[in-house]
């Protein structure tokens, strides 16, 4: 998260009685834990948020209060608290996408012995609002909360590839200045990802992210005005190859997107494509 600019007095310009700013710089505090954090301290959420020491000492204690961070004493550091659990939990649970997907997540991941999420995007990056894994002792250990880079990933490459035309061009100059010596990289993996799209219907990206991962991704716009999401299905290379993830993962992943959609509409997956037999191919390409 990038730092904010602060006043040479060291003072926090937006501080003065302005609710509406330390509502912004309470939920800068809040957004700093990620789903790696236990606890921060002080200084974490210092460096993290940009603020003010002043500042995140008011603050924190308004949140302690209200419930949505808990004071350890003993450690003298901070947790999500339960008000804020229970943000997320509502959040979650009132989403028919996310109710109606689980199911169809975790039959791909079954069959794939692969690890299915659905996510969306949150500043630069992608974070999982579902996901799902098979019995297989090497999926991949993500969980809610989770956040991936945008552009290295299928999942926040499939989002790209979707979005609007406008809110794309912003985002893409956001990422270029957050990591200019990226420039060339991001260019490239725009332009394999559209054509992915354009040729697969599905976005495929092999070692990326990770050298030792490939992962087939899908965006899908609900009809009812909720915001874009984007599925993945990923594991190691030596589970999904290049060719099963092009051949089978992929084509099930779209597949998934059509039964959701289906099913939003109250439609019986009947009138659905049958699954295809998969040609697993458990060597990297």
């Amino acid at each position: 998260m990038r730092k904010r600019t602060k006043p040479a007095d060291g003072s926090d310009g937006a501080e003065g009685g302005n609710s509406a700013a330390s509502l912004t710089r309470g939920l800068e505090i809040l957004r700093a834990f990620t789903a790696d954090d236990a606890t921060l301290g002080n200084q974490d959420l210092i460096e993290r948020t940009g603020l003010p020491k002043a500042t995140v000492s008011r603050l924190t204690s308004t949140l302690v209060g209200l419930g949505y961070l808990h004071y350890d004493e003993m450690l003298g550091r901070y947790s999500i608290g339960p008000a804020t659990v229970s943000l997320g939990y509502s959040a979650l649970s009132s989403s028919a996408v996310i109710h109606m997907v689980r199911p169809l997540m975790q039959e791909l991941a079954d069959q794939t012995g692969a690890a299915v999420a659905l996510g969306t995007r949150d500043g630069l990056e992608m974070v999982y609002l579902a996901n799902c894994r098979s019995m297989s002792p090497v999926s991949l250990r993500l969980n809610v909360g989770s956040r991936l880079p945008i552009y290295r990933t299928a999942m926040g490459l499939a989002y790209l590839v979707e979005m609007k035309p406008e809110i794309r061009k912003s985002l893409l100059e956001q990422l270029v200045a957050a990591e200019p010596e990226k420039a060339g990289d991001l260019g490239r993996l725009i332009e394999n990802a559209t054509e992915d799209h354009r040729r697969d219907g599905f976005i495929s990206v092999f070692g990326s992210w990770h050298s030792y991962i490939n992962a087939v991704g899908v965006a899908f716009r609900p009809t009812d005005g909720s915001p874009l999401v984007a599925l993945t299905c990923g594991g190691i290379v030596d589970l999904l190859s290049r060719n099963h993830c092009r051949e089978f993962v992929g084509p099930e992943l779209v597949r998934l997107t059509h039964r959701l959609r289906a099913r939003l509409a109250g439609v019986h997956d009947a009138l659905t494509p049958p699954p295809r037999t998969p040609t697993w191919k458990t060597s990297a390409e």
